[in-house]
């Protein structure tokens, strides 16, 4: 029942669907309409601006990471169901007829959660993987690339450092949910036709 209980409870917070918010609330514009109709970061930046896409990225991080530590302290033995619970809400939220993100900022923020609350390797984990996402963004100038490229060295790096089995598998079911919620960004990518960023 406390697995139930919490994944339902971490489904619904994912659920929240801060792209829509942000960009109804403060810009008057449905971004489900605009871009590629996601609501994640990156489409945010692109419809609304770099100001709503770094909040936006921002606050879909810290719902995992608020849906771990809160497990961490009240539930430790679910933390793995809730983060991945919230990245599922994040994806399809009821909020907003189940029409989400692909799952990339809430996966990043239940890595620095899982870094911090359970490993323990704090900081340098975590930064190591940011540090590979903008580096391989870099070079390949794609967010989709970079994305699905920094979390699945997150899920070497786990399996390297043998963290404990569930939570290496839990990053290798993220990697899988996140790499098909990328499926067109992908089949772009092999026709030389996805989008690239020019800020960098």
């Amino acid at each position: 029942m406390e697995y139930i209980v919490v994944a339902l409870g971490a489904y619904l917070f994912g659920s929240i669907p801060w792209a829509l918010i942000i960009g109804k609330v403060f810009y008057h514009t449905d971004i489900r309409t605009k871009g590629s109709g996601n609501l994640g970061g990156s489409n945010a930046g692109r419809v609304l601006g770099k100001k709503a896409g770094i909040s936006v990225t921002v606050l879909d991080a810290l719902k995992a990471f608020f849906v771990v530590m809160f497990c961490y302290y009240f539930a430790s033995n679910t933390c793995i169901v809730g983060g991945l619970a919230c990245c599922v809400g994040h994806c399809f939220p009821i909020f907003a007829n189940f029409r989400g993100g692909k799952a990339v900022a809430t996966t990043m923020g239940y890595f620095l959660a899982i870094s911090i609350f359970i490993t323990h390797h704090i900081w340098w984990q975590f930064l190591f993987i940011v540090i590979c996402f903008f580096a391989i963004l870099y070079l390949c100038k794609m967010v989709s690339v970079s994305s699905i490229s920094a979390i699945l060295i997150a899920v070497i790096v786990s399996f390297v450092l043998k963290n404990d089995l569930s939570i290496s598998l839990s990053f290798l079911i993220l990697w899988i949910f996140v790499t098909y919620r990328h499926k067109e960004n992908i089949k772009r990518v092999i026709n030389h036709t996805e989008k690239k960023i020019t800020w960098m």
